[in-house]
């Protein structure tokens, strides 16, 4: 447990939350769900309750082991192993309790794929940063520009097993616009020259500006402007 815990797995442990989270993806018989680290497979019959399919993928091969023998009676149940962010398959609900280390690869992993809404539970910290209007992060703002992000809940940190130092949030996604993983690796890239003024972030890209300002100047959109203008999107 203790190297679960070191690797950023917290299970959920209860079960009236879980109900929430999947309630709030408000699954129909239409939808075929896809979700990111399985853990001891706590979403599962709520997930299934209404799905057409419910894909479920572990990377971790015992607790993949163990949900394979618990829940071998869904019929609209996959179960896999492996890395979930590797799966090609097509789904229109994400729902997810991923380890924390995991949500900016989430969010930017989303942003590339077509699908209606996404449940995620993520540290507070995190979820403060995407609505944060003080200063700007990468993340937030690719997630403000792809995704309509909606606060559903607050948990605390005894909800877990083992309980985590922070309390988490779950959060609802719903699809604006799908960004290209190019722009969403040049939007990272021009953040790490923040320091900079445009000017001197955009001659790194070998562009012309005679602009002072900063990125804390600018909005999310600017940004993603900027970014656009230097892949030419």
């Amino acid at each position: 447990m203790n190297k679960r815990k070191n690797l950023g797995q917290h299970f959920l442990k209860s079960k009236t939350i879980a109900k929430a989270i999947v309630s709030s993806a408000k699954i129909t018989r239409n939808d075929v769900v896809l979700e990111i680290g399985t853990g001891h497979g706590i979403l599962i019959p709520y997930l299934c309750e209404n799905a057409k399919q419910v894909f479920s993928i572990e990377n971790d091969q015992d607790l993949y082991l163990s949900t394979k023998s618990n829940f071998h009676d869904y019929p609209n149940l996959v179960l896999e192993y492996g890395d979930g962010f590797d799966s090609d398959h097509s789904f229109s609900i994400f729902v997810s309790n991923l380890p924390y280390s995991k949500s900016r690869l989430a969010l930017e992993w989303l942003l590339q794929k077509k699908f209606s809404r996404a449940v995620i539970m993520v540290q507070k910290e995190f979820a403060e940063k995407l609505s944060s209007d003080e200063k700007h992060k990468a993340v937030s703002v690719l997630a403000n520009y792809g995704f309509r992000i909606k606060f559903l809940m607050n948990v605390k940190k005894s909800n877990f097993s083992p309980a985590p130092k922070v309390d988490s949030v779950v959060i609802l996604l719903e699809q604006k616009k799908m960004i290209p993983k190019v722009l969403i690796s040049t939007v990272n890239r021009v953040f790490s020259y923040r320091r900079k003024t445009l000017q001197n972030i955009l001659k790194q890209f070998g562009l012309n500006s005679t602009s002072k300002k900063r990125l804390d100047e600018l909005s999310g959109d600017e940004i993603i402007k900027i970014a656009q203008k230097i892949v030419r999107i």
